[in-house]
């Protein structure tokens, strides 16, 4: 897949943060459901946010059911929220989707970490973990293009995900999260690649790094390099997430100073011209840094696309 996407010079261009986003449009304070309560409050805002980065350039658009897990909503209260906000979410993506009117844009639904982010050791085990991501994947593979497996902190986490992905039918993409420290280690400290392998035994249909810093992202990419088959990397814009604890909030979370628009799209750039191909953005890149990063792809003659094999 890359050689040909090299050949055709094309480019699965994805979208940035939506949490962080929100929570800045909003203007109120981030709670323990974080994306799932603006979407709440007012739905509206996250169709804002799709359009923005459809129109900035991203041809693949993610739902905004991060925060929408039964653990999660169970935790916070109100489990019989479930269906109504993965159906929320799915709505308000088809509605910016349609309201841009550009074609080939693609949906991809999204199978997160089940308890909270980069905290494998709090994650529920295997069995309960892939039977919550099939509850998750039928009330979404109806409406989406992708399954898109993100923030993975664990072999097990990943291995629950895209088994249960591949059971819809879909494509299946799978993005690990990894340390920060540029160990090339996930968050759980079992190595990436090893992970990687398993994931090539899954027969997924694309590996990548995400909610990562980029340069963690760019130490590891060796070992990505290294499997066939499509690869990519969203990074976020955080200083740090070690202050982020299960069932937190993302006040403690700082974004940084340092990784404007065009540093992000060096980043990116980087990525694709060591193989990637699929690119996009995590926490805190936002729809000007994927509208710059669209600029400078096409800049480099590629054509930006959201599906791997056309």
């Amino acid at each position: 897949v890359d050689y040909m996407n090299k050949i055709a010079n094309r480019m699965v261009l994805m979208d940035g943060g939506m949490g962080q986003e929100l929570l800045r449009r909003s203007g109120k304070q981030p709670t323990a459901l974080w994306s799932a309560q603006v979407m709440m409050d007012d739905a509206q805002i996250v169709c804002d946010i799709h359009a923005d980065y459809i129109r900035a350039g991203a041809r693949v658009i993610t739902l905004n059911t991060y925060s929408v897990t039964p653990e999660r909503l169970e935790r916070e209260g109100v489990p019989e929220q479930f269906k109504s906000l993965q159906a929320t979410a799915i709505s308000v993506a088809q509605q910016a989707r349609d309201e841009c009117g550009i074609d080939g844009v693609k949906i991809a639904g999204c199978l997160p970490p089940l308890e909270a982010s980069y905290r494998a050791d709090v994650a529920p085990d295997f069995e309960t973990s892939i039977e919550l991501y099939r509850q998750i994947i039928a009330e979404q593979a109806n409406h989406v293009d992708i399954i898109l497996c993100e923030t993975m902190a664990s072999v097990q986490q990943a291995r629950a995900a895209a088994l249960a992905g591949k059971e819809s039918g879909l494509p299946v993409w799978v993005a690990f999260t990894i340390h920060d420290d540029t160990s090339g280690l996930l968050r759980s400290g079992e190595p990436l690649s090893e992970a990687l392998t398993v994931l090539d035994e899954i027969g997924v249909d694309a590996k990548l790094m995400n909610c990562s810093k980029p340069e963690a992202i760019s130490a590891a990419w060796g070992k990505l390099a290294l499997h066939s088959g499509a690869i990519g990397a969203y990074a976020n814009g955080f200083v740090s997430i070690a202050s982020l604890q299960p069932g937190g909030t993302v006040q403690s979370l700082a974004a940084r100073q340092d990784l404007s628009p065009d540093e992000y799209a060096d980043f990116a750039l980087t990525w694709v011209s060591n193989g990637a191909s699929i690119v996009g953005g995590c926490c805190e890149v936002g729809p000007e840094h994927i509208a710059r990063l669209a600029e400078r792809l096409r800049e480099q003659g590629y054509a930006i696309t959201g599906q791997l094999d056309a």
